[in-house]
């Protein structure tokens, strides 16, 4: 096994350049809102998922899969996809409308799973002022096809341009309802309990124990990021000042992020694929 070798990206990529980027946790939330919209996924992570008693733990587990597959090296990327197809295939939902079950890993639910978060991340990141041409946010769908590819998906049927997921979100809106678990859910993500003390070593290697308000202004930028026809299907929160005060409020967020000294900011998994390629670029 290569130790040394810099991963499905390294450090020419887009994918590194958006995800240097501690402002995406709100990213990362504002995906799980939107995620929430489609009901057979919801009904996929409600019936197979403890997230309501261990959401922070959920957060950890789900944001070092991240790191791994953005920083790991190819081969520990590969084993966390492996491991998180193994899951998944054991994993059948009812459909809350129809009755009809259904396998978790349909790719058709992957597919939205991984549309969400990964337009979330760079949208997010474009948001709060991280300067990104039309090119390079293509490039980053581009090359996020080959995270697709970890957990299952054929990366010639993931969208692979801002073009085509803007497409693919006019497909699949119909398919998109506020039911009562996306509204409990949404509730959740808004105001879950909060432990005094929080480790977030992945993202931001930092003892994190913000009072609720903090909290709240942070899940309430990351609606505020929604696209408008997501949060009209929340109960019209779309208002015309929205986006503004969402902008405002990330860009806000990432200058106090950026305040943060670099080795707070960074998580171990970042810093060793760093150290990797300087190693590589001195050798």
């Amino acid at each position: 096994m290569d130790t040394e070798d810099l991963g499905l990206f390294g450090p020419g990529s887009v994918t590194w350049k958006v995800h240097e980027e501690p402002i995406l946790i709100v990213a990362g939330l504002r995906s799980l809102y939107l995620q929430a919209l489609h009901p057979r996924s919801m009904a996929g992570v409600a019936q197979n998922s403890n997230y309501r008693s261990d959401a922070w733990g959920r957060l950890v587990r789900t944001a070092t899969y991240v790191a791994t597959t953005i920083y790991g090296t190819t081969a520990e990327a590969e084993a966390a996809g492996r491991r998180l197809r193994t899951l998944h295939a054991r994993m059948r939902a009812t459909d809350p409308f129809t009755g009809e079950e259904f396998r978790v890993d349909d790719p058709d639910l992957l597919r939205w799973v991984h549309v969400t978060e990964v337009e979330s991340f760079v949208s997010t990141a474009r948001r709060a002022g991280l300067a990104l041409s039309d090119d390079e946010v293509d490039g980053y769908y581009t090359e996020q096809r080959r995270a697709a590819a970890l957990v299952g998906l054929d990366p010639a049927d993931v969208p692979g341009t801002a073009a085509e997921v803007a497409a693919y979100y006019r497909d699949v809106r119909p398919q998109l309802r506020m039911t009562r678990e996306a509204a409990e859910t949404a509730v959740f993500l808004t105001a879950p309990p909060i432990p005094w003390k929080l480790s977030l070593p992945v993202r931001l290697g930092l003892t994190l124990g913000p009072p609720r308000w903090a909290y709240l202004g942070v899940a309430g930028t990351a609606l505020g990021l929604l696209p408008p026809w997501a949060l009209r299907l929340y109960g019209g929160l779309g208002l015309p000042t929205t986006a503004l005060s969402a902008d405002l409020g990330v860009r806000a967020l990432r200058l106090a992020l950026a305040a943060v000294p670099r080795r707070y900011r960074e998580g171990p998994l970042q810093q060793a694929a760093k150290e990797r390629a300087a190693r590589l670029a001195a050798a």
